[in-house]
């Protein structure tokens, strides 16, 4: 067993994003498909850890204790960076998406409900392998799973879910470039910058030189620890009752809070580029342990009817995007990143979501409706919609 400490651990992750920058360049067809960075380097390492465990016997084991506060750290600058006037000259279209959201959540459940019932299987199986997982990711699909173990009896629930979500975040991360730039190509569309909405934001264009200060940057991280520590305290006192949120939900709500309320009393001004800065570091190192990390072996595992299952669900997904996210955001440049992103949270997590979203806005141009978007639906009002998604649909007399 080789076994990396948690320094070894963020070395390895800053060389997995090197790595996938350098095979990106190489590699024109990553390019052409708008793969991320993170996604080329993090699979890249995990087929080789794969492959040692699989041919050699040689287990490698990464300290993930940072994994956790980088995502943390992730959401509270996206929650710094949400400033209330620009949501709201993006109002209609965060409803608009929010609702294309919806129909995703109802969509996943009530095909993976069918071809669970297909297949012979549990409905609950349906359900793991459907929005608990894909939409929900991880952290909610362990908890459910614990739910569906203790209260229904669904036997290995909690590793149904986490191969089931770790599907997804591969899928994820995989599928959302190539349908960007299908839908780019395919209609002729080109990079339009709109007046109606704030310009560039810093997770648009993380390669951007940014003139930045000492004093900046530790003014942002303490208002980062800020969100950390009352996000996290905020998702304590929620657990167990009827408002319960995720972490990284709380940790981005006090992020907004923070941001509007110290420019609303003139007490301070968020320095963004310090803001974009650090969320663009902590979102690749976070998306680089978290892929380097992957237990593929959990996916060879996979039983063949919940493998069918997740295949059928990445496929749907990305013909929902295509679809129905496109058509119904405006058939035009926004829209095609809105369903390059939209595959990213659809099947993984907002973190992928954005990776996708920066693949495409670096071949193709920028969209500055999409980086205000998805970022607030895909880490903020999904998880709550998710919620009661799935306890109406565990509603259904179905479950044995």
């Amino acid at each position: 067993m080789l076994t990396l400490d948690t320094p070894e651990t963020l070395m390895a992750a800053a060389l997995v994003l090197l790595l996938g920058r350098k095979i990106r360049a190489w590699t024109p067809i990553l390019q052409t498909y708008s793969i991320p960075e993170p996604v080329v380097g993090g699979l890249l390492v995990a087929l080789l850890v794969f492959v040692l465990r699989s041919a050699l016997k040689v287990g490698v084991h990464f300290d993930t204790a940072l994994q956790a506060p980088l995502m943390l750290t992730f959401f509270a600058t996206i929650g710094l960076s949400a400033d209330i006037a620009g949501l709201r000259a993006g109002g209609r279209a965060l409803l608009v998406f929010f609702g294309v959201v919806v129909g995703l959540l109802v969509m996943q459940n009530a095909l993976g409900i069918v071809l669970a019932w297909a297949l012979g299987q549990d409905p609950l199986l349906g359900l793991l392998g459907a929005s608990v997982t894909l939409s929900g990711g991880h952290g909610t699909g362990a908890a459910w799973a614990k739910v569906f173990a203790e209260r229904h009896g669904l036997a290995s629930a909690t590793e149904i879910a986490i191969a089931c979500a770790t599907f997804g975040l591969i899928l994820g991360g995989l599928i959302g470039g190539p349908v960007g730039r299908f839908l780019i190509t395919r209609h002729g569309l080109v990079s339009t910058p709109r007046t109606d909405v704030p310009g560039t934001t810093g997770f648009e264009e993380p390669k951007a030189v940014r003139p930045i200060t000492a004093e900046a940057v530790i003014e942002t991280i303490a208002l980062i620890a800020v969100c950390l520590a009352v996000g996290s305290a905020l998702a304590a006192r929620l657990t167990g009752t009827a408002f319960e949120l995720p972490a990284f939900v709380c940790v981005l709500f006090v992020g907004v809070v923070l941001r509007n309320g110290l420019a609303l009393v003139g007490w301070y001004q968020i320095f963004d580029l310090a803001v974009s800065l650090i969320g663009n570091v902590s979102l690749g190192l976070f998306l680089a342990i978290a892929l380097m990390s992957l237990r593929l072996w959990d996916l060879a595992s996979l039983a063949l009817p919940l493998f069918a299952i997740l295949v059928v669900q990445a496929i749907a997904m990305a013909a929902y995007a295509v679809f129905v996210t496109f058509r119904v955001m405006g058939r035009n440049y926004d829209a095609a990143v809105l369903a390059a992103g939209h595959c990213g949270f659809g099947l993984g997590a907002t973190p992928t979501a954005i990776a996708n979203m920066q693949a495409i806005t670096e071949r193709f141009g920028p969209s500055h409706l999409a980086f205000l978007v998805v970022p607030m639906v895909g880490a903020f009002f999904i998880d709550i919609a998710n919620a009661i998604t799935i306890k109406l649909f565990l509603l259904l007399p179905i479950y044995g």
